[in-house]
């Protein structure tokens, strides 16, 4: 376990096209959050800082309210195509505006692929970074996909799903609480 980011640390976290994080609010009730993008969407600022940026989501604010009352912050990144391995980064957050991170660090990317700026990134400093072995992890094939990009359509988005809101008030099934 290192408290900071070696060479192939850095490589690898380069090349991630989504990672895991996970977030706590004060009362340490936990929260699990996925974000993606295309590799180097997670900027390695140094050997003890990484980036990713917040963009506009599903409202519900999650992880960064979570952030604001408690921050400590677990990334786990995995190479589901490669190497078949991960790499798990524990760390403090703190939530940067977009113009002042940029101040120090101009090679940001002013816009995503879908031409988006990042309204804020989350800047974790590292406290451990170590490996999350291959074992169990299974290789996966990327695949192309249309995306709706920049809906607000509930469909598009996967909407309810899992019927939610449908059974809102439904009753509860014995045994299924």
């Amino acid at each position: 376990m290192l408290d900071h980011l070696n060479p192939e640390m850095v490589e690898f976290v380069g090349r991630m096209e989504m990672a895991f994080v996970g977030t706590a609010d004060g009362a340490g009730e936990c929260d699990a959050s996925f974000r993606a993008g295309p590799p180097g969407f997670l900027h390695v600022l140094d050997a003890r800082r990484v980036a990713y940026p917040e963009f506009r989501g599903n409202g519900v604010l999650a992880s960064l309210g979570n952030i604001s009352e408690n921050p400590h912050v677990a990334l786990l990144m995995i190479d589901f195509v490669r190497d078949l391995i991960g790499l798990h980064v524990n760390g403090r957050a703190a939530i940067v505006d977009d113009v002042v991170l940029r101040r120090d660090h101009p090679a940001l990317p002013v816009a995503d692929e879908r031409g988006r700026t990042p309204e804020r990134w989350v800047v974790v400093h590292v406290v451990e970074a170590y490996l999350h072995c291959r074992k169990h992890i299974p290789r996966l094939q990327p695949v192309p996909r249309d995306r709706e990009w920049g809906t607000d359509d509930m469909r598009r988005k996967g909407g309810d799903y899992f019927n939610v809101r449908a059974r809102q008030n439904a009753p509860v099934v014995p045994g299924h609480r």
